[in-house]
């Protein structure tokens, strides 16, 4: 059942207003993040309001306007957009408060810029989530990227214009690689409505032309998820603040080409068109080698935002894997991940952004006994830490499992060891920090210098350490009529199951 309702489009206004507001209210800085705050908080009961109605089989449609006679720009609420929308509302209201108390301790430049950015970020975000359609899926994909570039750029030194500039490369190229196959895909079907199982099939074009349009639509969203040899931005891109890095790699951006390749898989080609090709065991091959790859260069890495950077390739490229999958269970897996992922990650980089703004220390080798002074914020990196590894009742596991049993679903328990592989190199690159920060002995003579905590920083990153364990316990955690996130991800797949999963 489809009902007209304009709440998709006032949760993308609120965070587009929030954008202006903050940039008018520059000269009073309390005033500006009480702005962003408000928007945080309207977004996601905004959202939220809305999970039990689409439980319910209930799509929340809206149309802003129409640019031809049968495309509009148009946001519509599905299960699975309700998994990717929930979450970035949800996430945005402690990395707001975070990013108050990073900006403010670590004296920055420039707030006014940056908290406007972040809103803008935050509703595009919401339009991809929601949108209806590909060329609204579109619009709101090239916003993103123009927005999240002064984020990058925020430090105005050489680093972040040389890191800027390639990302802004990177990302615009893969827009246009998307625009490219949209164009194509509406030309042979004259749709670009997304449809669960996929609109498109063998009768529409010959299979060169399918296979060609799958390739740069998926390139596409592989650029923004990282899947090697496409990430080289997301490395470069560590020169921004740390709640921007947390937003990059936890919220919007990359979480954003995960979502557009699933979208591209099970809504505009479907499972059964792509049997058919044949290509998408290409797609699950990129993915495995991005995985492994990604796990050993993390382990090289001192800095620690660049082992968080290559560990953010290695586990997206999960949600990719799932995904190519082509089976029920990978796919709730892999939606189960884009939540998970996103939980463990930003806990991690506002736990590595405590301790730059606390200890100015950005290598892992200098971070000996850190955890007697911050026992708080490296307790929680341990948990995300284990959480990332996929320990049992931390939320990484529920998700980890769904894959696995969707590659024995498929017939492909090789998988299933590239997983554990994965697993047991996340250990290794992640776990030795804590190790070092609880049971190696602060240096002799310690010239380190503690700042002050700051509550506005250390509660967040409570609060997603917490969550993280609750969701891993009972992903079913939260009553009815709200968002239960076993059940919502079980919901995103099940129409596409008429619509041909392979099995």
């Amino acid at each position: 059942m489809t009902e007209i309702d304009p709440r998709p489009f006032l949760a993308i206004g609120t965070a587009f207003l929030a954008a202006l507001l903050v940039s008018v209210s520059h000269k009073y800085p309390n005033v500006r993040e009480m702005w962003s705050t408000v928007a945080s908080v309207i977004m996601f009961g905004l959202v939220i309001s809305m999970a039990g109605g689409v439980l319910d089989g209930v799509t929340y449609e809206y149309t802003l306007f129409y640019l031809t006679d049968t495309i509009g720009l148009t946001m519509r609420v599905d299960p699975a957009g309700m998994i990717f929308a929930a979450l970035a509302a949800l996430l945005w209201m402690p990395i707001n408060f975070y990013s108050i108390g990073y900006m403010r301790n670590n004296h920055e430049a420039m707030q006014t810029g940056y908290f406007a950015a972040f809103a803008l970020c935050m509703g595009s975000t919401m339009g991809i989530a929601m949108a209806s359609n590909l060329l609204t899926f579109f619009i709101f994909y090239e916003i993103l990227t123009i927005s999240s570039y002064p984020l990058v750029l925020h430090e105005r030194d050489e680093e972040a214009l040389l890191a800027s500039r390639k990302y802004l490369a990177y990302t615009l190229v893969s827009g246009q690689l998307f625009l490219a196959g949209t164009v194509g895909v509406y030309c042979i079907s004259g749709t670009m409505d997304f449809r669960a199982g996929g609109f498109l099939s063998l009768d529409m074009a010959s299979p060169w032309v399918l296979q060609l349009l799958f390739v740069l639509m998926i390139m596409a969203g592989s650029v923004k998820a990282a899947v090697m040899p496409l990430h080289g931005w997301l490395p470069a891109a560590m020169v921004a603040p740390t709640p921007v890095s947390a937003l990059l790699h936890a919220v919007a951006v990359v979480k954003t080409g995960a979502f557009a390749v699933l979208r591209v898989l099970g809504f505009v080609f479907g499972p059964k068109l792509l049997s058919q090709l044949g290509i998408a065991d290409v797609l699950a091959w990129a993915a495995v080698i991005t995985i492994i790859a990604s796990s050993f260069i993390a382990l090289r890495q001192d800095n620690l935002k660049r082992r968080l950077a290559f560990s953010t390739i290695g586990q997206l490229s999960y949600i990719v894997l799932g995904g190519a999958l082509l089976t029920p269970l990978a796919f709730k897996g892999a939606y189960l991940h884009l939540v998970a992922h996103a939980v463990m990650k930003i806990t991690l980089f506002m736990c590595a952004g405590c301790i730059i703004v606390r200890t100015h220390l950005h290598n892992i080798s200098e971070m000996n006994g850190i955890g007697h002074k911050m026992p708080v914020t490296m307790g929680a990196f341990a948990v995300a830490s284990l959480g990332i590894a996929g320990t049992p009742f931390i939320i990484g596991f529920i998700s980890k499992w769904n894959l696995a049993m969707g590659a024995i679903q498929a017939g492909k328990p090789l998988f299933v060891a590239v997983w554990v592989a994965s697993a047991l190199l996340a250990m290794a690159y992640l776990m030795p920090v804590v190790r070092m920060a609880f049971f190696k002995p602060e240096p002799v003579n310690d010239p380190r210098r503690y700042g002050l905590i700051s509550y506005c920083m250390l509660i967040p990153i409570c609060f997603t350490a917490i969550l993280a364990v609750l969701l891993g316990v009972n992903p079913e955690l939260f009553p009815p009529d709200f968002y239960r996130l076993a059940e919502m991800a079980s919901s995103a797949i099940t129409a596409g199951w008429g619509g041909g999963w392979s099995d």
